[in-house]
């Protein structure tokens, strides 16, 4: 795999989960909870090292590419963790999720739902954005993991 197309790519899968985030906030107006917005920030690296990648090509590239794809498997854990606050099964490490502020912290901006309850886009589809964005950040750090460092044996004869 061409590793400046493969860092194009990343940039491509960073972009739109960010651009799902952006347009729930600002398009439909639900103000995330900070698990939401900690969420975020895989997708925001991973941006980076897709540029990077891209610009440096090679076996810098590919090795971008590979942290770009544990980037998104660590994206994978955050969102996991959210759906698990979700489902009841742990609380939240956060304390603002849990209504309890740092002294002299400012009051933050009311989330549409609490980190505990889940945001459903589609009715009917009983899947959190969490839930979505676990899946989502899991297939893109696979498949970024995958095309750095996966089909790197070089036929010959060919």
């Amino acid at each position: 795999m061409n590793v400046r197309w493969a860092g194009l790519v990343a940039i491509c899968l960073a972009a739109a989960g960010l651009a799902a985030a952006y347009g729930a906030q600002y398009g439909l107006h639900l103000v995330p909870c900070p698990l939401c917005l900690w969420e975020r920030w895989p997708y925001r690296v991973t941006l980076g090292l897709g540029l990077l990648a891209l610009l440096a090509g090679g076996r810098g590239g590919r090795l971008l590419l590979g942290l770009a794809g544990c980037v998104m498997l660590a994206g994978a854990g955050i969102a996991g963790l959210h759906a698990g606050v979700e489902f009841g099964w742990w609380p939240s490490p956060l304390p603002e999720c849990n209504g309890i502020l740092a002294p002299g912290a400012a009051l933050p901006l009311a989330p549409a739902v609490p980190c505990d309850r889940p945001v459903y886009l589609v009715k009917g589809l009983p899947v959190s954005m969490a839930q979505m964005d676990f899946v989502f950040a899991l297939l893109c750090g696979l498949l970024l993991f995958g095309m750095a460092f996966g089909g790197t044996r070089r036929r010959r004869g060919r």
